[in-house]
């Protein structure tokens, strides 16, 4: 299942797939995520009308298929054809065994940033930096805060400084933590918010 609502705030200072200002305010109306083993949905994603696509090696690919898409995903961002959309690359979380890979692959890519997937702390920002900055020039990094723990160092989290620019807030996954039911999830993540 893929996310359906996240928070999106921050400026842009990836200009790896577009000519655009370095720190000018982006807007982020909508941010489709696009599930990374799906080729034809990759494909698509170069028509929808979207501000951002998060094309995903996470949430949406079974394990098994985790380096089939890492490919597929590095092949549609080589070929480009996106337009203005700011393109991302969410890789799987740091504590898993396709992160290295996934990094190391986003790194080289030219997509515009990385996402990454339940971030509970800043030190965790920093060691990815360190990892994509050994192929390449780094990457705006958005930071998904999942889970309660996130939450309650979100202060932490944001101190990160760059290339830290985004903070998403993953509502499924953090109700799902929060064993909060779907009638009850609304009200229960106020406090997240």
């Amino acid at each position: 299942v893929l996310p359906s609502r996240a928070l999106k705030f921050a400026t842009r200072t990836s200009t790896s797939m577009h000519d655009a200002t370095s720190n000018s305010l982006r807007p982020r109306r909508s941010v489709l995520y696009m599930p990374g083993i799906i080729a034809r949905a990759l494909a698509k994603a170069r028509t929808l009308a979207a501000d951002a696509l998060i094309l995903d090696l996470e949430d949406a690919v079974a394990p098994e298929s985790k380096g089939e898409a890492r490919d597929l995903i590095a092949a549609t961002v080589k070929e480009g054809g996106f337009g203005n959309r700011e393109v991302l690359i969410r890789v799987n979380g740091l504590d898993t065994p396709w992160s290295h890979d996934d990094l190391l692959m986003a790194g080289a890519s030219a997509a515009d940033g990385v996402v990454l997937p339940k971030i509970e702390s800043a030190d965790v920002i920093r060691l990815a930096d360190q990892v994509l900055r050994t192929v390449g020039p780094g990457k705006a990094l958005w930071a998904m805060v999942e889970t309660p723990m996130a939450v309650m160092n979100v202060r932490d989290i944001a101190s990160a400084g760059a290339p830290l620019v985004c903070l998403l807030l993953g509502t499924s996954d953090l109700a799902k933590e929060m064993r909060l039911s779907d009638q009850s999830a609304t009200a229960g993540l106020i406090w997240s918010l």
